[in-house]
């Protein structure tokens, strides 16, 4: 049986929950017999059927063949939450073989669920394509092993290294740097992760909404570096829709939509930062400026993943954009525009 085949289409199917269960895992099943496959599923939502449940109903109508295997990209969960445990279903289906990439580092799960299933008597594989599965997972395994978010930055630079014209006094105009599909790309990303980050400067040089607006999608969570809370209320920040977090070394209040967060030493803003987070459960941010708050994140090795569009055109002068001292391990091409991927192998 080619079980590697069939973990990768569990794989394919898991990716069409991103944006959507979080702060669950991404995750598909197949019911396979004789090496064809005979339902599928997967977890769509969050608070949904898990995928195990999902593909399992697909053939509640008839007997499941003897012999059948299920395969699922991360152990079956053991522990009632949303939704009852999934061992509890596979056991009552009479399925007595299971073949899964991931062990889940949930504490409550963590080799709980694989134990259930063959003290009932029932086969289980694991450690199938077990780093692509960790890959597709990347937030969650982040979050469970390193207690903090999956940090992504983000940012766009010219030809000769500028994040962003100088600064004229009195005038507050966005300059942008991408093209209009790389911009495109970029709220597709912001529907992928939980929350958006930014730093004071990016909020009064930009005021940006931070939102979903070009496509689909649901907003994520806005997080604001403001030590000294010197932006005004004006700002679209303060607009209530989306909830905002602010954090600051000032206070603790909570009004309507907006969360101020006091972080007592500012000079460790960032893991103090973090660690908040990771008790909200926030598993992904998308960090998108500015250039001092990127540093931060650079400087304290505090991120997973850049992703840096190169432009064409050039600034004759204006603020220098973040460095990556390592080489990128992608590049796309948009329109013009460069997509440079680096990956952070240093933040476990």
């Amino acid at each position: 049986m080619n079980h590697e085949k069939y973990i990768r289409r569990c794989f394919q199917l898991a990716s069409l929950g991103a944006g959507k269960v979080a702060p669950n895992p991404m995750v598909g099943a197949l019911l396979v017999h004789k090496d064809r496959i005979i339902a599928e599923g997967y977890h769509h939502h969050f608070g949904g059927a898990h995928a195990e449940v999902d593909v399992l109903n697909q053939v509640s109508d008839k007997p499941i063949p003897d012999n059948s295997i299920l395969y699922v990209n991360l152990e079956p969960c053991s522990h009632t939450g949303k939704t009852p445990p999934c061992t509890e279903r596979i056991l009552s289906s009479g399925i007595r073989n299971v073949v899964i990439s991931n062990r889940d580092p949930f504490p409550l799960v963590n080799g709980s669920g694989i134990k259930q299933l063959r003290e009932a008597g029932v086969n289980v594989t694991e450690g199938i394509l077990q780093m692509e599965g960790e890959l597709l997972n990347k937030r969650f395994f982040t979050f469970h092993n390193l207690k903090r978010p999956y940090i992504i930055l983000k940012w766009a630079q010219t030809s000769n290294g500028f994040i962003a014209p100088t600064p004229a006094p009195g005038v507050n105009k966005i300059t942008w740097i991408s093209n209009e599909t790389s911009r495109l790309l970029v709220h597709q990303w912001r529907s992928q992760e939980q929350a958006i980050l930014v730093g004071r400067g990016t909020v009064i040089a930009d005021n940006p909404r931070l939102n979903v607006r070009e496509i689909p999608g649901k907003n994520p969570i806005r997080l604001v570096l403001d030590p000294h809370l010197s932006i005004s209320r004006e700002y679209h920040i303060f607009d209530n829709t989306v909830r905002t977090m602010i954090f600051n070394a000032i206070k603790n209040e909570v009004n309507e939509n907006i969360t101020w967060i006091k972080v007592n030493d500012k000079a460790q803003m960032i893991p103090a930062v973090m660690e908040k987070l990771y008790e909200e459960k926030i598993q992904s941010v998308l960090v998108e400026g500015g250039a001092t708050t990127i540093r931060l994140f650079l400087e304290t090795q505090m991120w997973d993943e850049a992703r840096v569009f190169n432009a064409k055109h050039e600034f004759s002068d204006g603020i220098s954009a973040p460095f990556i001292n390592r080489k990128p391990v992608s590049c796309h091409e948009i329109n013009g525009d460069s997509l440079l991927v680096y990956t952070n192998h240093s933040s476990g």
